[in-house]
């Protein structure tokens, strides 16, 4: 039996009568028949005034590129976006609005920028004194918390909130963590799903695999992009470009061969790999022959995140003259993205990769705790 989405729940869609509505989506937002939520919603005469959209926008063919607003082709209604000059919905957009819903499916990971659009449009409802509902949709990488909570002090759009890099809630229970963490005086309410569990992978939900943004065709490029996004501090290809984007990692100069050795010198349960030669097609590297390897998550439950760390100690030890972690970024992106010093310590030899692990394991159980009381699964 598969779940039954939020926007599945026609019967919860009376809480929108008689008000106007602004629709927080993207082409991520669809039911579990794979109808558009825009048409869902008005066939049972949600009013939707206007749409907001986040990074990818409205359609998911702008790869981290600035996007302005439109008019959707089919529904006519204005598109306001949230990814170009501003990051929020101004007083302006909420006019004549008696509340926002958010319904947008994102990945379960602190660097992606879909989370943030849901803290900040909170934010501005209440200011504004707006109900705030979430669709709620499943977390793909399930309620396993890993990594370390963000630093402050590396807070930005790819990271805040002191959220863990894998945070283990949905859209609906992180909407509550958000609410009570930082005093966001919203009125929130969140449509949950119906037969979910807390402890499903995406392919437990017996729904279709729904692409979440342009880099992330799979759910097993998903569990590779959870640490396989530090890659996007360095200068090695992390797949963008290729058919597998976080799960293939790559440069011209790299000695495969000796990359693949120092993998098999530690074992990694939930993965198999090999060397692999790509070429990606956009991004790092273009056009060019990488040398890297090919990552293969073999268990849904997976964690990619030691493996990478490991990984990138690897990229120090044997290309200690080629690599670079601020060739394509600013030299602080490594600590922005995994939000926490001791990665790059890690990598460079003055901690010991054992006891990173150790340490991140306290404080996984401790933000575990920390959210029992708002988990709604």
């Amino acid at each position: 039996m598969a779940v039954k989405l939020g926007i599945d729940l026609h019967e919860e869609f009376q809480r929108f009568s008689g008000k106007t509505v602004g629709l927080i989506t993207n082409y991520s937002g669809v039911d579990s028949q794979l109808t558009d939520n825009i048409q869902v919603l008005l066939s049972h005469d949600v009013d939707i005034q206007v749409i907001f959209s986040p990074e990818h926008g409205i359609y998911g063919v702008a790869d981290g590129q600035s996007v302005g607003d439109s008019v959707h082709p089919e529904y006519d209604i204005p598109i306001k976006s949230l990814y170009g000059e501003k990051k929020k919905p101004s007083q302006e957009d909420l006019e004549n609005l008696d509340c926002l819903i958010y319904d947008i499916q994102d990945v379960g990971l602190r660097y992606y920028t879909f989370i943030y659009t849901l803290a900040y449009c909170m934010e501005a409802t209440a200011k504004q004194g707006i109900q705030f509902y979430v669709l709620d949709r499943p977390n793909p990488l399930g309620s396993s918390v890993k990594g370390s909570r963000i630093d402050k002090k590396h807070s930005s759009f790819v990271g805040d909130y002191a959220l863990p890099i894998r945070y283990g809630m949905t859209p609906g229970e992180l909407a509550f963590y958000f609410k009570r963490e930082f005093a966001i005086d919203c009125d929130l309410e969140v449509i949950q799903m119906k037969d979910y569990k807390k402890d499903m992978y995406f392919p437990d939900t017996g729904l279709l695999w729904n692409v979440p943004s342009p880099a992330i065709p799979t759910f097993e490029s998903t569990i590779c992009y959870s640490g396989g996004c530090f890659i996007e501090a360095t200068n090695l290809s992390e797949g963008r470009g290729s058919p597998k984007p976080f799960q293939m990692y790559g440069a011209p100069w790299l000695d495969m061969k000796r990359m693949y050795s120092w993998l098999n010198e530690k074992q990694f349960d939930g993965f198999k790999y090999r060397k692999r030669a790509f070429v990606p097609l956009s991004s790092k590297h273009e056009n060019k022959v990488c040398f890297g390897i090919e990552f293969f998550p073999t268990s849904n439950d997976a964690d990619f995140l030691p493996l990478i760390i490991y990984f990138m100690k690897g990229l120090l030890e044997i290309h200690p003259e080629e690599i670079s972690f601020n060739q394509y970024a600013d030299v602080s992106r490594l600590e922005s993205l995994s939000g926490d010093d001791r990665v790059r310590d890690c990598i460079e030899g003055r901690m010991e990769f054992s006891e990173l692990m150790a340490e991140w394991q306290k404080e996984e159980v401790a933000f575990e705790a920390l959210i029992e009381d708002i988990r709604l699964y």
